[in-house]
């Protein structure tokens, strides 16, 4: 577990994406989100998390509660990254008393099944590095826009040496394959009652216009914001994410 801030202060509970892990959140927790107590969980398959399965929506959201009962949280808000943004959804919807109001970062709402097959293929191949310099430079070509000095100071934190003396991130290829699977199943957006922000990245293909449009069609309660970038809205659009997160969570409404 994560976690960042006075003991005493709104805790706030926030959620990876896939291949993830919650130190994602350090940057926007120690400085912008001081007025909360952050907690950011590793899922279930991620970083020093459990890794054994099952990987099913199911089981993530049952160890969202075990983790909410374990910090003795009745109702929290929630922020969700991706496929945290989907798992969001699930517990607002499984668990409706234990969720305040969301904020969903370039949510993975819903992912159609071709794409959702393609992504898994990719998932289940090996990525490894020669050194922690060579993954940086990956994640940078990947995502052009992030800042080099942002992901060098996350991404170290992340990797792992492995015997062969490949560099590898935290997490269970398996759990990645089978979680494009759950992303793949019809989102309970019609269960979700919790005041929700969805920001997305204006380059982002992740939620694109036709499911923006079911999204605020079938959720009453929920606000849009888009921001300059691409998926990783908290390293391409730090200071566009964090205000408009600021400025939701901060409003007295429920």
């Amino acid at each position: 577990m994560h976690d960042w801030g006075a003991a005493d202060a709104p805790p706030l509970v926030c959620l990876h994406g896939v291949t993830s892990w919650g130190g994602r959140f350090r940057r926007l927790a120690e400085e912008r989100l001081g007025a909360f107590h952050v907690f950011a969980p590793d899922l279930r398959g991620h970083g020093v998390s459990d890794w054994e399965p099952p990987w099913n929506l199911a089981a993530h959201v049952g160890d969202l509660v075990d983790t909410l009962d374990a910090l003795h949280l009745d109702r929290v808000d929630v922020v969700g990254h991706s496929f945290g943004g989907r798992l969001a959804l699930e517990l607002a919807a499984r668990r409706p008393e234990r969720v305040g109001r969301l904020v969903l970062l370039d949510p993975a709402v819903w992912v159609p099944p071709p794409i959702a097959l393609d992504r898994a293929d990719r998932a289940g191949q090996d990525e490894s590095f020669a050194s922690v310099d060579e993954a940086i430079a990956a994640r940078l070509a990947e995502d052009p826009l992030a800042h080099r000095d942002v992901v060098a100071a996350e991404l170290p934190q992340q990797l792992r040496l492995c015997n062969d003396g490949r560099w590898r991130a935290r997490y269970a290829r398996s759990a990645v394959v089978a979680a494009y699977g759950e992303m793949a199943k019809p989102p309970p957006l019609d269960r979700v009652k919790a005041r929700t922000l969805l920001i997305r990245g204006r380059d982002s293909e992740v939620v694109p216009d036709p499911l923006v449009d079911v999204v605020l069609e079938t959720m009453a309660s929920c606000e849009l914001v888009t921001v300059p970038g691409g998926h990783i809205v908290m390293w391409d659009a730090f200071e566009e994410t964090a205000a408009a997160m600021l400025a939701f969570l901060k409003d007295p409404r429920t």
